[in-house]
């Protein structure tokens, strides 16, 4: 089941239903009890798993966050619109950003998040549902658009936010050691997303462990 929320938050009935769908559905009920919120460019850039509305209202205060970058995508979920109202609510620009967790980067989505990066208003906070996967790669991705290194952008996909390399999700890593292959040292990050990066290539070449993507894919219940 995907989802049972119907879209309507005007009634009690439907906003139940959407905190239902989200805590249940959406597995936002163990979001409630482990966050993995963490400094991408510390008081700039952050990362988190999907937060809750108060959870987000907090991290506002605390942060003082000026934009929320929605690493899903739009989706029929109750977690998806409890927190575009919650992000209306706070005055937080939204961005919808979506990525994806298996498949190679595709080269149109690293430049519009290139986009997102150079006019957004900071601090920022990005989400995917884990925070491990689609959230690591956007924020390797952030750490490069800072002039950082291939390194650098590996350490945001780490099992401390929940990612597997050897799993399906490892396409990620394969992404930042593709770069570090081809380009590093020689010729700018960016440069080379526009003139060299092969994505098919790259699916073609990255092989994944199927124990691994088992437990990324049903056991954790990644996207």
């Amino acid at each position: 089941m995907n989802s049972i929320f119907n879209g309507d938050l005007s009634t009690t009935k439907g906003r139940v239903v959407a905190w239902i769908d989200s805590l249940f559905i959406d597995h936002a009920l163990f979001r409630l009890v482990w966050g993995n919120l963490a400094p991408v460019v510390p008081g700039k850039i952050y990362r988190c798993n999907h937060p809750t509305p108060p959870r987000l209202r907090r991290m506002v205060r605390r942060l003082g966050l000026r934009t929320l970058i929605n690493l899903r995508g739009k989706t029929q979920s109750g977690s998806d619109a409890l927190s575009r109202e919650a992000a209306r609510e706070l005055g937080l620009d939204f961005h919808d950003m979506a990525l994806e967790s298996r498949g190679a980067p595709q080269r149109d989505r690293i430049l519009r998040l290139y986009g997102i990066y150079t006019s957004m208003p900071t601090p920022a906070i990005m989400h995917c549902k884990s925070g491990a996967d689609r959230a690591g790669l956007a924020a390797g991705l952030m750490v490069m658009f800072e002039g950082g290194t291939s390194a650098d952008a590996l350490r945001q996909l780490s099992w401390r936010f929940g990612h597997i390399k050897q799993a399906s999700t490892g396409i990620l890593d394969a992404f930042f050691l593709r770069y570090r292959h081809e380009g590093e040292g020689r010729k700018p990050f960016l440069d080379w997303v526009r003139d060299d990066y092969d994505a098919a290539g790259l699916r073609r070449d990255f092989h994944a462990n199927g124990l691994a993507s088992f437990v990324s894919d049903w056991v954790l219940a990644h996207e």
